[in-house]
């Protein structure tokens, strides 16, 4: 998929505005811990305009909430980066400051950079003089790439799930990294609309060759009885309704059509017959012509 036809803040918005706890409680169970849950409501976006640059930016994600044992309200900002930016700090200082206008509440910045290339972003904007320093502005920052993969596989938490596609894997590791986040999604145990969420993030960032996915299929048959049924019966659940998709799609061109573009789809990824059959509603004789 195109990098431009991506559009990475929207994705990453919906992410963490449906898990945001979880999102917390990886990645900064200090800040976590001292959260009150039970007050959390989403703000309406904020736009706002840089008059110097004649361009319009928008807040990724504003969360209203409260700290344990205080009755005072706290914004949590979550800003996304998906490239990279020298003037990053000042953009996010400038944010907050408009924020902290607006709403004149504490405000806690948090940044999250998923792009690939390898950098230490800074975390902090200074305005200062050898006699004083007018602002020291920080906040708080994820650096995805950085994050080794491996690490988070353990935890039964949904943003690690996701976010497992651009974490810091080597393309060796490809089949590996998506055969632990179908692991991680089986154990979850999530309802379907959060489970297609966090499906439809990862194979966007991740997204297997048809020699991968074989391999994927060869891994997984090796694991324990119990589990590879599960985690078999979640990738053809998925796979399905992209069929379905496509069948869809093929009534323009002619459903036999879309039905034969699927079946020969399902051969390369190591279907058998029968499966593809029932799938398609395609006769056995029409499926073994394919093979040829």
């Amino acid at each position: 998929m195109s990098e431009t036809r991506i559009d990475h803040d929207r994705l990453f918005k919906e992410l963490l505005s449906t898990f945001f706890e979880e999102f917390l409680l990886l990645f900064f169970p200090h800040v976590y811990e001292q959260v009150d849950f039970r007050h959390v409501s989403f703000l309406s976006e904020e736009v706002f305009t840089d008059v110097a640059a004649g361009e319009k930016h928008r807040v990724d994600l504003l969360v209203e909430t409260k700290l344990k044992g205080e009755d005072g309200l706290i914004i949590v900002h979550i800003e996304h980066q998906s490239y990279m930016q020298p003037a990053f700090p000042e953009r996010m200082f400038i944010y907050v400051s408009r924020l902290f206008q607006k709403y004149r509440r504490r405000i806690l910045p948090i940044a999250i950079f998923s792009y690939d290339e390898h950098r230490d972003e800074p975390s902090s904007f200074t305005i200062k003089f050898p006699f004083l320093t007018v602002v020291d502005f920080r906040f708080l920052t994820v650096e995805l790439r950085k994050q080794p993969w491996r690490e988070y596989i353990r935890r039964d938490n949904p943003v690690a799930a996701a976010l497992l596609s651009k974490m810091g894997y080597n393309e060796s590791e490809r089949v590996a990294v998506k055969r632990e986040f179908l692991r991680m999604l089986v154990r979850l145990e999530l309802d379907e609309a959060k489970q297609r969420l966090l499906f439809g993030f990862f194979e966007t960032y991740l997204t297997l060759s048809e020699q991968e996915e074989i391999q994927l299929r060869n891994e997984v048959n090796q694991m324990g009885t119990k589990e590879a049924k599960k985690v078999t019966d979640l990738i053809v659940s998925y796979e399905q309704r992209g069929m379905e998709k496509g069948i869809e799609k093929g009534i323009e061109k002619g459903i036999e059509k879309g039905k034969m573009d699927i079946a020969k789809r399902m051969l390369g990824k190591g279907y058998d017959v029968p499966t593809i059959c029932e799938l398609t509603g395609l006769s056995v004789e029409a499926v073994e012509k394919l093979k040829g």
